[in-house]
């Protein structure tokens, strides 16, 4: 066996001397202070991951971003913490800037938050093997903000950013957004001074990249009926109830949408009952009932993903027509709430691809094609996207986000950090 792996590392050594042949002098430097980094790299992940940030959990998410500050400071960036009004029932967020008037103006987004709230039990920075570790948004995304520091730290230590104008923006409220209205605003204004916008979700290994992604709203449904003994439920003078309409409303979504290219929408939420309640901030909902009762009152929430405008108010203009057709002494309403916008594809997102492309190839980690829009969710890169040119998806590795036993992938991490040095390099020379 060892003897096959020496075999193997002398039939590789020529394609990765003849990569390393296709990089600069400079280019070659950094690849090698990235190795030379590792170890503080890691250090600061596991450090991250080991505060639980969910959305809700201000303290947490502020206090991530006191270690960024901590970092950023350290290699020549300017630091500020943006407080969000109290009505927004959010965090702040975190920015980091350098100003220079030489190269491409580099707008680098990410985020603080996870999903995971501070009730929900508690996962830390774990090796699970020699090439994967799990923790709380170990890659959705505080993967994905190291290695964006990881990067800037070895161009910062080679001199390579001097007169570059660079901002680095993580918001605290990625994952559940509060009124975006509001906690955009600041992020969209500071966006428009820059060319290029390079956001750091999810990696989806070395093959591909995001030129794309789509929107994500909100609808909330609500339905009536007529309270009585369920003995006479669907007679005449009694009718459906709430239950029967809201499940007639949502096989009806099902049957006429589902399929449809790039679109979404998911009933995360039901409750029904003789009384029924939901808190919109802590998802918690409340019914009141019995099974012997026709129910007279039922509320659903959901989201609905799209790409462009024009098939989200496709979809919103099915769903109003569907809801509008009532069981007997039903009845039902619908309402929608505009959340992250659509990446769309572009002349300059496909152009900055091939950058990326090049720069793999160059490396020897193969060839980048852009990926599949359906594959994706909405991201705050979507609030730029409209006038500038996008990347995203040039974190780190893993799977199981959102989920308990997220994992990132250790084994691909150095190289995913290496790749984007040298991308961040040719940008900005």
């Amino acid at each position: 066996m060892k003897k096959t792996l020496q075999l193997l590392a002398l039939c590789l050594m020529p394609s990765l001397l003849f990569a390393q042949q296709n990089l600069t002098e400079d280019e070659q430097k950094l690849t090698r202070l990235i190795d030379q980094n590792y170890q503080e790299t890691l250090a600061l992940l596991e450090e991250v991951i080991n505060i639980n940030s969910g959305s809700l959990n201000s303290e947490g998410v502020r206090q991530v971003s006191r270690v960024f500050e901590r970092e950023f400071q350290k290699i020549g960036f300017e630091t500020e913490w943006l407080e969000l009004p109290a009505e927004v029932k959010r965090s702040g967020h975190f920015i980091a800037t350098r100003k220079g008037s030489k190269g491409k103006k580099l707008f680098l987004i990410g985020h603080l938050d996870t999903v995971f709230e501070k009730d929900m039990p508690f996962t830390p920075f774990t090796w699970l093997n020699d090439s994967t570790a799990t923790g709380q948004g170990a890659n959705d995304m505080k993967g994905g903000d190291v290695l964006i520091l990881a990067s800037l730290k070895a161009l910062d230590e080679l001199g390579m950013l001097v007169d570059r104008t660079i901002t680095v923006y993580f918001t605290g409220d990625e994952e559940s957004s509060g009124n975006v209205t509001v906690s955009r605003r600041d992020f969209i204004e500071r966006a428009r001074q820059h060319e290029i916008a390079l956001a750091y979700e999810t990696a989806q290994g070395f093959g591909s990249v995001t030129v794309a992604r789509r929107g994500a709203s909100t609808w909330t449904l609500k339905t009536g009926g007529k309270q009585s003994h369920s003995s006479g439920v669907f007679r005449e003078s009694v009718g459906y109830g709430a239950i029967y309409e809201a499940a007639r409303i949502l096989t009806e979504f099902q049957e006429t949408l589902a399929g449809e290219q790039y679109l979404t929408f998911n009933p995360g939420q039901f409750v029904g009952g003789s009384d029924v309640s939901l808190d919109p901030v802590t998802g918690k909902g409340e019914a009141l009932g019995k099974t012997n009762i026709v129910a007279r009152e039922a509320l659903v929430t959901g989201d609905l993903r799209f790409l462009g405008e024009a098939q989200k108010e496709s979809a919103r203009a099915k769903m109003t027509e569907i809801v509008a057709q009532h069981l007997h002494l039903t009845d039902a309403e619908i309402a929608f709430k505009d959340g992250l916008p659509s990446m769309e594809p572009s002349e300059g997102n496909y152009a900055l691809a091939k950058i990326l492309n090049q720069v793999s190839l160059d490396m020897g980690f193969g060839e980048v094609k852009p990926g599949d829009p359906g594959s994706r969710g909405a991201g705050d890169i979507s609030f730029v996207a409209e006038f500038m040119d996008c990347l995203d998806g040039l974190g780190a590795s893993g799977s199981g986000a959102h989920a308990p036993g997220e994992t990132i992938n250790m084994k691909q991490y150095p190289d995913l950090i290496k790749r984007n040095t040298i991308l961040l390099y040719r940008l900005t020379r």
